[in-house]
């Protein structure tokens, strides 16, 4: 992803960048190499580097949790987190920047009286403030432990200067969780690439509903399946996840076709939001990036009338929303498709673009990095 520099930001300053665990792939951590190509001679801190990611060509610094079998489980190490942000045993930063979905902001590399601390927060962390919203750490015996982590939560974040969120959604659970106020700076989505449109779609029809997102309960991939079967279109299921088997054998069911695309790349991931009459988006997420490519490559998104939807679909213009989750509503918005413009879709997505991000975070950053009065 194309992020302009900003050579210039913080410089003469000490500066940390501290994200979470890094996996190989993901839009935090997207976010993360985002924020952290703005101030490029910041120092990378991370919790660990999955073993495909070449921490060295990224100049990640791992911390002590990388050499323990922890970092294969995260629900095991999340108790650690904030004893892990807290020792890292590197201290005296000008600014501190976290990228934050767990327990990054609650990081201290500095004393406060010098310290700014800046966190971008993609969430607070799901497991110990809502794990409703996809049943991870919903078990009974957690209860007790959920309550000591938001204390702490909340007691080691007070040092934190400034927040920003993702979403409207992660602002409003800010000020709910942390009683804290944010700006709301949406992630980067490379648009640019997206919208180019590959030579095998330029003539191609659109003759498939299309799935994207990681197989897991929450994204809800068997209401996509009801869904398609309702409209009597093809399908196709492009991700990977522990849910595989079972989404096989619910489209072995289906009267329709479904075809599963396991781990495209991104030039095949382009192809298929291209051949896709729309992609069918019925989980409820923070901001949701998938939505924003698709847009990107003027197929309309239809999805669930709640989170990061509500910002980045405009309902019967770039796609349509729906009300609970009966498949029958889902169905009756891809009879609604011919309604919509290819072009005004494509055109939509262009507030989401990595431009538009690094300049929104380069404005925020220099505002609240300022020296301490």
């Amino acid at each position: 992803m194309a992020i302009s520099s900003t050579p210039s930001l913080l410089t003469g300053r000490s500066v940390a960048v501290v994200h979470e665990w890094f996996a190989s792939a993901g839009g935090s951590e997207n976010v993360f190499l985002a924020i952290a190509g703005l101030v490029p001679h910041a120092r990378r801190y991370v919790l660990w580097a999955d073993h495909d990611v070449d921490a060295d060509r990224l100049g990640l610094r791992q911390t002590w949790l990388a050499r323990t079998p922890l970092r294969r489980s995260k629900a095991l190490g999340l108790p650690l987190m904030p004893v892990v942000w807290r020792t890292l045993g590197e201290s005296g930063f000008d600014v501190v920047i976290s990228s934050s979905h767990a327990f990054a902001h609650t990081v201290k590399l500095g004393p406060p009286d010098r310290t700014r601390h800046l966190s971008y927060v993609h969430t607070p962390a799901r497991y110990v403030w809502s794990p409703e919203f996809d049943g991870r750490g919903s078990n009974p015996l957690l209860r007790l432990p959920r309550r000591v982590l938001q204390w702490s939560d909340v007691r080691l974040s007070r040092h934190v200067d400034a927040y920003a969120a993702n979403s409207e959604e992660v602002r409003s659970r800010i000020k709910k969780y942390w009683r804290r106020d944010a700006v709301v700076i949406n992630p980067p989505v490379d648009v640019t690439f997206f919208a180019s449109p590959p030579a095998a779609q330029r003539t191609q029809a659109r003759d498939y509903l299309l799935g994207v997102g990681r197989w897991i309960p929450y994204k809800r991939f068997d209401l996509v399946i009801e869904i398609a079967d309702r409209t009597g279109l093809p399908l196709v299921i492009a991700g990977s996840g522990p849910l595989e088997d079972r989404l096989r054998r619910a489209a072995a069911s289906a009267r329709v076709p479904v075809r599963f695309e396991v781990r495209p790349d991104r030039e095949r991931l382009r192809e298929l939001y291209w051949g896709a009459r729309a992609l069918l988006f019925p989980a409820h997420e923070d901001f949701g990036i998938i939505p924003v490519e698709a847009q990107a490559c003027g197929t309309p998104v239809i999805g669930s009338r709640r989170g990061g939807l509500l910002e980045t679909v405009v309902d019967g213009e770039t796609g349509f929303l729906v009300d609970g989750s009966d498949p029958a509503a889902y169905a009756d918005a891809v009879r609604r498709l011919p309604e919509l413009s290819a072009g005004r879709i494509q055109r939509g997505s262009e507030r989401f673009s990595a431009d538009v991000f690094a300049a929104r975070m380069a404005e925020w950053i220099a505002r609240e990095a300022g020296p301490r009065s």
